[in-house]
């Protein structure tokens, strides 16, 4: 589960105390979960060109080791559409204190979902599996279990949600891929286990599910001391 690449971006991470998204994301993909197609740029044109690439319309974000909420920044822009509108929210960005680039990433649709861990000084990995998204500090509605998972602690999580029938599909919707919702919950809880000594917490909000897969749109990694 620890590659080299893994181990080289939380080294190359140690002098801000945490993870810059597109290299979590980085570090997520090569775990075995699921990211977005993304490119972390600072020159415009290369944007541009990779929006073009993968198609409009986008999300992009603010990339700096200043900005850890980058909501609080106004630092996410979803629905970009074009290059001129591309160029103006990087130009924004750009002026943004520690400006290290922007993250220019596809669009997704689904349900969005929290995945989270703590490391708890005297128990160890505490794994957070709930509905997510800016809602989710007033929903609260999420279910704690320690790592690492089995099968039946994923089921058991999945279950005790007030919003189960969302992922279940409610009045007409398509149920959420509980395979892929499955399988990133066990892939998620095996990294944690892992970097246990590493790290303090891991957020990824939103996880965005579909009826076909499970993508994790947002990430944030702090590290230990």
């Amino acid at each position: 589960m620890l590659t080299k690449g893994i181990m080289d971006i939380l080294s190359a991470s140690r002098q801000t105390g945490w993870v810059l998204e597109p290299e979590a994301k980085r570090l997520l993909s090569l775990a075995g979960l699921t990211v977005p197609r993304f490119l972390w740029t600072n020159q415009v044109e290369e944007g541009i060109r990779f929006a073009r690439e993968i198609g409009y319309p986008l999300v992009g974000k603010i990339v700096s080791p200043k900005v850890i909420h980058k909501s609080e920044r106004d630092g996410v822009a979803v629905g970009i559409d074009s290059d001129e509108k591309l160029t103006g929210v990087f130009n924004r960005f750009s002026r943004v204190e520690g400006f290290a680039g922007m993250l220019v990433e596809e669009m997704l649709s689904g349900i969005e979902l929290i995945v989270g861990a703590k490391i708890d000084y005297q128990f160890g990995p505490v794994i957070l599996f709930g509905m997510g998204g800016k809602g989710v500090e007033i929903y609260r509605d999420i279910a704690l279990r320690m790592a690492p998972l089995a099968k039946k602690d994923i089921e058991s999580m999945m279950k005790c949600l007030k919003a189960r029938p969302l992922l279940e599909g409610y009045r007409g919707s398509e149920p959420v891929a509980v395979n892929e919702l499955t399988r990133l919950l066990s892939t998620f809880s095996d990294l944690v286990v892992g970097l246990e000594t590493s790290i303090e917490s891991i957020d990824l909000n939103p996880v965005i599910c579909s009826s076909t897969r499970c993508v994790v749109a947002d990430a944030r990694i702090m590290l230990r001391g």
